[in-house]
């Protein structure tokens, strides 16, 4: 008995000190931002804890998306996911959509256009996984690059499209607040 709590204890502080860093997720953010939103599970590297948005490139309106920390102000981090027609729309810009319009690049495969019934438009979201993924292709996920870097006050991450199975969970697990 006395031999399995050192043995819990050790793992305890283990993992306090970091010694398996992969093994533990960050803290959930600090969510500022008003729904709708979809945001990041994890806070990774966020250091205002307000956590990672999809966003537009750019300040207001921009037709490329990445990912950015949430901000508490909302506007163009504001996006909502229509269960009916599989698309993830913006909130702050009438009519547009999450659109899949370049596939093949490794940092801007995501757009934000008019909305289409076009398949580029639809993505599942599995609630229990907290994955996206593309309509046409489950084996995608839609995560956020490793790396951040400065964007202002804030902090900004590539948007990429990922092989699900390759890629580390806590880059590609989204939460939704609907409207």
């Amino acid at each position: 008995m006395e031999m399995r709590f050192l043995s819990w204890n050790g793992a305890v502080v283990c993992l306090m000190l970091g010694i398996f860093p992969n093994s533990v997720k960050a803290l959930p953010p600090e969510l500022q931002t008003d729904a709708p939103v979809i945001y990041l599970a994890d806070n990774l590297d966020e250091r205002n804890n307000l956590g990672w948005c999809i966003d537009t490139i750019g300040r207001g309106f921009g037709d490329q998306l990445h990912a950015h920390s949430c901000k508490p102000d909302g506007g163009d981090v504001q996006y909502y996911y229509d269960e009916e027609t599989k698309q993830i729309i913006s909130h702050a810009f009438e009519g547009k959509c999450m659109d899949l319009d370049n596939p093949s690049s490794q940092n801007l495969p995501f757009g934000l256009l008019d909305c289409t019934s076009d398949t580029s438009q639809q993505f599942i979201y599995d609630t229990e996984t907290m994955l996206i993924t593309p309509a046409s292709d489950a084996s995608l996920c839609v995560a956020v690059a490793e790396a951040s870097q400065t964007a202002g006050r804030y902090r900004k991450r590539a948007l990429k499209l990922s092989a699900c199975a390759e890629t580390e969970a806590k880059l590609m697990e989204w939460t939704m607040l609907p409207r």
